[in-house]
């Protein structure tokens, strides 16, 4: 037993999914959302490896919004798989609520913590049709940023690992022409790899930070675009501009038999 995992001790108490909870939890996930985003778009949908065992997907930690959108990804992308993700042990006891649908306790930021991630991610890769999600930045960092600054968790859990595939995910939130935003995700390339122990922890994770670099700039591209058609809509919610001016219109409508659009880029066609 190596320090890491003695550290470690006692077990992280890995729990799989509850699917009832979870399908319920979906469900409040698509109404709250809807309530607060135009739309929730997704880019390359087409590179996700489905077949691949020993799945990895990490992404950026742009917004508190993140596990949420996690969540409606996981459902729509890979809806055959168990989805697990790492928390911050303070934040997870303060959003119990994420703790059944295969969110697991770390101690962010001490060797502690560290050591629990890897215990865990192991778990999670041996699990057959298990996908494990991770922001390796572990704080919020604007899309902008640059350098990319993983911490060295998943790359030392990539050094101690064989053969599995990581998948950089992009997020976004920006406005477009409606009153609320939208959240744009791009799937980036998928790394296969071999045998993760053929190279350094330090390797790793500057490969993947390169990766979720381009990953984001691709993304920033397609966001400046304003172009829906280079999405593929996963989630739709409230249009129009809101208060006594959409009100107003919809009446006008009413009486003169005119049809309404509510969306302000109807104006634009």
């Amino acid at each position: 037993m190596d320090e890491l995992t003695a550290l470690a001790s006692p077990p992280t108490g890995l729990l799989a999914p509850a699917r009832r909870r979870l399908a319920f939890f979906r469900l409040y996930a698509r109404w709250h959302m809807r309530r607060h985003f135009h739309a929730l778009r997704v880019a390359n949908a087409d590179r996700i490896p489905r077949q691949a065992e020993s799945l990895i997907l990490f992404g950026n930690h742009a917004s508190w919004w993140d596990p949420l959108v996690a969540i409606l990804l996981a459902e729509s992308l890979l809806p055959e798989r168990d989805h697990y993700a790492p928390m911050d042990a303070t934040a997870l006891q303060h959003y119990s609520i994420f703790r059944p649908l295969g969110f697991f306790p770390v101690e962010n930021g001490t060797p502690r913590g560290a050591a629990q991630f890897l215990r865990a991610g192991r778990q999670v890769l041996a699990r057959p049709g298990s996908v494990l999600w991770i922001t390796p930045e572990s704080q919020f960092q604007d899309v902008r940023r640059r350098p990319i600054e993983f911490r060295s968790g998943l790359g030392t859990l990539l050094s101690r690992s064989g053969r599995l595939t990581c998948l950089p995910v992009a997020i976004e939130y920006t406005f477009w022409n409606e009153r609320l935003p939208e959240i744009l995700v791009n799937i980036g390339e998928p790394l296969h790899i071999a045998d993760g122990r053929m190279e350094q922890p330090r390797t790793w994770t500057n490969l993947l930070a390169y990766a979720q670099a381009a990953t984001l700039d691709e993304l920033a591209m397609l966001a400046i675009e304003r172009s829906p058609d280079a999405f593929v809509p996963l989630l739709e919610g409230r249009s129009g501009i809101g208060g006594v001016y959409e009100l107003w219109k919809r009446l006008l409508s009413l009486v003169t038999g005119r049809p309404y659009h509510p969306d302000h880029g109807s104006l634009h066609p």
